[in-house]
């Protein structure tokens, strides 16, 4: 079995069965990580460029370790730095990416839908790294990746997602992939960071923080993005750490094996204090380890189709 398309643009274009392909191959790349000797030829040969418009330490950093332990010669491109500054247009950018021969294009970008955009434009396969507010695919399925290997399945699973859902590209690809997997999904967030039409996708909006983690297996805290908001959403950080974070009397309401995770950076304190953090329900920096296996194996797929 192989991935149907030649790019990864958002989790609402994998059918189940790729996301356990998915899955399945990060299995398997996790053991090179470990390794005394961090280096396969799964991607020899090959090139890879990541092209950040945004800041980015965990994404873009596991992506490039991810092309280098598979043998890829890698480069990365960064807006600041790049002829974006004298006004070259995105399409313009990687059409010239493209024609040095790039395989694998992974960009990150401010606009909703860009990677959409320039993927019918260009040969290289396309890995959408994060878009706008619209989705973080490869954030979602080591998300997933983290959860099967601490619960041993994903059918099943309550899952609790509390915070900025809003802004969230996170949550939004969290919950599409984990609805096709069969989990159930409850959110909980201020109503002013609560988009409309979350039931209609499958979700449980819950009033409260406690409702949603009440019974939960996994309970995620989600990042404040004060830098999306254009006005005031909310009172003040503080009043929102009183009543939406993950701390400790939350976590009793959750099952007692419950884990908890966080896509990163976290504001310690804000979304969840540091000792919920660190604790030893956390799995936060198992995810970070994750993400390197799960960038490994998208980047192997998308090749081997590439290959065909």
């Amino acid at each position: 079995m192989m991935l149907n398309q030649k790019d990864l643009l958002g989790i609402q274009l994998l059918s189940a069965d790729e996301i356990r392909l998915v899955l399945d191959t990060a299995e398997t790349m996790k053991h090179v990580i470990s390794a005394s000797s961090k280096k396969t030829a799964h991607l020899q040969g090959k090139s890879v460029i990541t092209l950040f418009y945004e800041n980015s330490t965990r994404t873009r950093l596991s992506f490039e370790l991810a092309a280098k332990y598979m043998g890829a010669a890698s480069a990365n491109v960064s807006a600041s730095s790049s002829s974006v500054n004298k006004g070259e247009s995105l399409i313009d950018t990687v059409r010239t990416i493209d024609q040095m021969g790039t395989d694998l294009l992974i960009m990150r970008h401010p606009q909703s839908g860009a990677p959409h955009l320039i993927a019918s434009r260009v040969r290289a396969s396309v890995i959408n790294a994060g878009d706008g507010m619209n989705e973080h695919p490869t954030q979602a399925l080591l998300d997933l990746f983290t959860m099967r290997a601490r619960k041993g399945g994903l059918a099943g699973l309550q899952v609790a997602i509390v915070g900025d859902v809003m802004h969230s590209r996170v949550a939004r690809s969290n919950l599409w992939a984990l609805i096709k997997m069969g989990a159930t999904v409850r959110l909980a967030a201020p109503g002013t960071l609560l988009p409309p039409g979350l039931d209609s996708l499958g979700a449980i909006v819950c009033p409260t923080v406690a409702d949603a983690v009440r019974g939960a297996d996994v309970v995620m805290g989600l990042r404040i993005q004060l830098e999306r908001m254009q006005k005031a959403l909310f009172p003040s950080v503080s009043e929102y750490a009183r009543f939406y974070a993950v701390d400790e009397s939350m976590l009793q309401l959750a099952r007692k094996d419950a884990i908890i995770m966080h896509p990163g950076p976290c504001n310690h304190g804000i979304e969840m204090p540091t000792l919920v953090y660190d604790s030893d329900q956390s799995v936060i920096q198992e995810q970070v380890t994750n993400g390197v296996a799960v960038r490994m194996a998208i980047m192997f797929l998308l090749s081997s189709r590439r290959n065909v």
